[in-house]
């Protein structure tokens, strides 16, 4: 199991900041390791759904976040996303932290590409990488509108293309 690498403070509270106020709106955290993120969102009003394929990180994240105060799944992140998408569940932002160095940014655009209707209409996607991960958005309807840099971390801020709202 590769040991988890929780957000650090000063991204956790630069991405708060940039998000503005939450109350109201509904927040999927990716890959969520010690939920600490979650816990931050739903402290400023999101509803949340977390998804942690660690069993034991996500029974850590339940005894955290009580049981009813959120939806938690404990499976993979594509299994996760189809079982979202299967609800109609529709996300003002979702926000991805995979593990550091294992390829994730060459996958991560398509996979949530694939499932873009999930993302409310003026929702935004934020993956935390590693500065060394460069970001592959090639062929995604996704679009870069912000990143910010905090020592080794990378927060990038993605929206739908305008053509990609067009065709919507």
């Amino acid at each position: 199991m590769k040991e988890v690498r929780p957000t650090t403070g000063k991204t956790l509270g630069a991405l708060f900041s940039i998000l503005g106020p939450l109350h109201g709106m509904s927040f999927l955290d990716l890959f969520s390791g010690t939920g600490r993120v979650a816990a931050e969102a739903r402290k400023r009003g999101a509803s949340i759904v977390t998804v942690e394929l660690v069993r034991e990180r996500a029974s850590a994240i339940r005894r955290t976040l009580g049981d009813t105060s959120h939806i938690q799944l404990c499976m993979d992140v594509r299994r996760a996303l189809n079982w979202c998408e299967k609800r109609n569940m529709s996300f003002d932002v979702i926000f991805a932290d995979p593990p550091y160095e294992m390829k994730w940014m060459s996958e991560l655009p398509g996979i949530l590409a694939v499932h873009a209707g999930m993302l409310k209409s003026d929702g935004v996607i934020v993956i935390e990488r590693s500065e060394s991960e460069p970001l592959m958005l090639e062929n995604t309807p996704w679009e870069l509108v912000d990143e910010r840099r905090y020592g080794i971390s990378v927060l990038d801020f993605l929206k739908l293309k305008e053509t990609e709202h067009v065709q919507a």
